[in-house]
């Protein structure tokens, strides 16, 4: 007599879903409205990806009414703080529950696969080093961002995230920077430079000396491109240029200063009486290019490269298409899969199960630092 067929009733889990990206909604000058705004446009262009929205749930699904396209990707999880743009980093890590927090968290248990915030850059940076951490053989994390040159476009890091760094750190920073050209920019190998005083070897200090000569020795020897100096960034002689974080962040502003004051004068220019004002008629198309290659919200988001989570951060007053734009910058280094390129080549360069040194350099996150636009 053949057994009866033993009958599981055991209940089968459903997988839990796992989110693209976790969104901070309560981070920013004009939030919430630039996020959703944001993210009706990345609706768009990233129809698959699902979005873990976070904030105050009453305030959001209210608002979300006029985002349909959002609505169709977010999911919509509570939280009861939020972090002010002018907190201190210290500060911020007490608060708990806030939305920056539970994005961060999000990430660290493997639910959303990065954070996107407008947030306050300094507690940005902070709750991601104490609750997403670094990748093995990262000593620090770097800010990193895309901006305008005259070759296209070009990887800048650090832009505020370490004030000084060590030899291995800018050797750290131009592995990621190189992984980040590769997602962001599409390039397969993309040339490295290290911002110096002059393009001789032996000029700068010698932690710059000996990060030259590693990277020259290395995997990375074929694309390092050696010494650049200031206006190498513009020409686009490298597709990344590596530099601590407070040569990065001066180097940075300068450019945004110097881009309002070349409007600025042209404005001046064309004002100037009435044979002008006929020509910038005449002009007016290409100006208006010109406007559109360096539009400041097509460069929105910086990416805090060296992290094991990816974690994006938007300028504070961007509108919804800047806000966009750093969404885009998250999707390319989750779809590119940044830190597994990031993990090989420090594989490569053996770096990665080498304990790093605690450089006895300060290593701040930089509060007002804040990415192209």
């Amino acid at each position: 007599m053949s057994e009866a067929p033993i009958t599981s009733h055991a209940t089968v889990e459903e997988p839990k879903q796992v989110y693209t990206l976790a969104i901070d909604a309560m981070g920013g000058d004009r939030a919430p409205d630039i996020v959703l705004a944001g993210l009706e446009l990345a609706a768009d262009r990233h129809p698959r990806a699902r979005v873990l929205l976070i904030g105050d749930e009453a305030l959001l699904r209210r608002s979300m009414m006029a985002y349909p396209k959002a609505a169709s990707i977010c999911d919509i999880r509570h939280a009861v703080a939020s972090i002010s743009m002018d907190m201190k980093p210290t500060s911020a890590l007490r608060v708990r529950g806030s939305s920056l927090r539970v994005a961060m968290e999000s990430v660290a248990t493997g639910e959303a696969q990065g954070v996107v915030s407008a947030g306050n850059s300094g507690a940005m940076l902070a709750l991601a080093k104490i609750i997403i951490r670094t990748l093995p053989g990262i000593s620090r994390p770097a800010m990193a961002a895309v901006q305008p040159s005259g070759r296209g476009d070009v990887v800048m890091l650090d832009l505020g995230a370490n004030i000084a760094c060590d030899a291995r750190n800018l050797v750290e920073f131009a592995v990621m920077g190189e992984a980040f050209a590769q997602a962001a920019l599409g390039l397969s190998k993309p040339t490295i430079g290290l911002l110096n005083v002059g393009s001789e070897e032996l000029k700068g200090d010698e932690r710059l000396r000996q990060a030259a000569e590693r990277l020259r020795e290395g995997v990375l020897a074929e694309q390092f491109h050696g010494f650049v100096e200031g206006h190498d960034i513009t020409a686009g002689t490298t597709d990344v240029v590596v530099t601590d974080g407070f040569t990065g962040n001066i180097a940075l502003k300068t450019g945004e200063g110097a881009l309002k004051l070349a409007f600025g004068l042209l404005k001046r220019v064309f004002q100037t009486n009435m044979i002008t004002r006929l020509g910038y008629l005449l002009v007016r198309p290409g100006l208006e290019r010109m406007r559109e290659w360096i539009d400041p919200r097509r460069y929105n988001g910086a990416l805090f490269v060296g992290l094991a989570g990816i974690v994006v951060k938007s300028h504070g007053g961007a509108d919804g298409e800047g806000f966009a734009s750093a969404i885009d910058v998250a999707m390319d280094a989750v779809e590119h899969k940044l830190n597994e390129k990031i993990r090989h080549r420090l594989d490569q360069l053996g770096m990665l199960n080498d304990e790093p040194v605690k450089s006895a350099a300060p290593s701040d996150a930089v509060a007002d630092a804040q990415p192209v636009g």
